[in-house]
């Protein structure tokens, strides 16, 4: 078992890449005095375009946080959010609303699809809502998503007719239709068996290598972690690692503390990078 120390493990992202988001000394408190709660303490970050992201760490490690502060769903304390060269703290708040439905994709455990409609009309919505016209553009888009998340034969159906994996193939389809600079999943495999775990992260993984998508994944499960290009290890609100492409026994050895078995581990099986 490695006993490197972390502050070692800090590397930097890949040279050259453009970024699809940024933070620097991003803070987040909740609470005040004694019941003060430091949630994210100073972190600096960068997210290269077209790779998959991890960010891992224990319950409280300030992950959660960090994702909802990285795609405007909640203000910092102090510090900076910059996606797709636009710095969110200088927006009002419908600015930021339309800002995240033109430039940021959501994939959360809960599917959130609606259960009268069939997975086509769910995969579009977005653009319903909006208002927004279905043309040329967006339809090859859209089979472009489709075919690459292998939903062809299941569009005609309700959610209620699909399994766990579909109805998030349906979601992730519906966070990338609209060609979004980064998608953010939220623990995507929670809800999922290992089995079905480790075919809806191929397909991430899949969306990442074919599409060209940036994708960045919370998660606390070692397994779910191996499919991605970099991984980010909170804890105590700070980044305690960067690794950059670690295979899955440079992830268990990193991670996992000596004498356990886990730092979540999902048990999904062989990992296809």
């Amino acid at each position: 078992m490695s006993t490197t120390p972390f502050t070692d493990l800090v590397q930097p992202a890949p040279a050259g890449p453009a970024l699809a988001a940024s933070a620097r000394g991003l803070t987040k408190t909740y609470g005040r005095g004694d019941a003060q709660v430091h949630a994210l303490r100073g972190v600096d970050l960068d997210v290269p375009a077209g790779r998959f992201t991890a960010v891992m760490g224990t319950s409280g490690s300030g992950k959660s946080t960090l994702m909802h502060c990285l795609a405007g769903l909640d203000q910092p304390t102090a510090g900076s959010v910059t996606i797709a060269g636009r710095r969110l703290d200088g927006l009002g708040d419908d600015e930021l609303t339309r800002f995240r439905r033109d430039h940021v994709g959501f994939v959360f455990q809960a599917f959130n699809l609606l259960p009268m409609l069939i997975a086509g009309q769910n995969i579009l919505l977005p653009f319903e809502l909006a208002g927004r016209k279905v043309d040329a553009g967006v339809r090859a888009r859209y089979d472009e998503v489709v075919a690459t998340l292998g939903l062809g034969d299941r569009l005609g159906h309700r959610p209620g007719e699909l399994s766990g994996g579909q109805q998030q193939r349906v979601a992730i389809a519906r966070a990338l239709v609209a060609q979004p600079a980064i998608v953010f999943a939220d623990e995507p495999t929670g809800n999922l068996d290992s089995d079905t775990s480790a075919e809806v992260l191929g397909f991430l993984r899949r969306c990442v290598r074919e599409l060209g998508q940036t994708v960045v994944m919370v998660t606390h499960e070692l397994d779910a972690a191996a499919y991605a290009d970099d991984v980010v290890v909170l804890a105590d609100g700070t980044v305690r690692a960067h690794l950059v492409e670690p295979d899955a026994d440079r992830l268990v050895a990193t991670l996992r503390p000596s004498g356990t078995g886990h730092l979540g581990t999902g048990g999904h099986g062989g990992v296809a990078r």
